[in-house]
């Protein structure tokens, strides 16, 4: 007979927190896509002109 405990039962492992071995340029990535690159909302022109005002910089005031 042996001292020795028995295994205590494994939790199941978080599925995200798994090593992914796939090729990882078959998936695109964030900088793949247009989003976020300089959008803006569409406006009437007294919004186009406050924009312009608000970024102008200073020396070109």
């Amino acid at each position: 007979m042996s001292d020795t405990p028995a295994p205590e039962p494994r939790e199941p492992r978080d599925p995200k927190a798994a090593l992914v071995f796939d090729d990882p340029l078959s998936r695109p990535s964030a900088d793949d896509t247009d989003r976020g690159w300089g959008e803006r909302p569409t406006g009437d022109s007294a919004t186009d002109l406050a924009r312009f005002l608000d970024e102008k910089p200073p020396h070109h005031i």
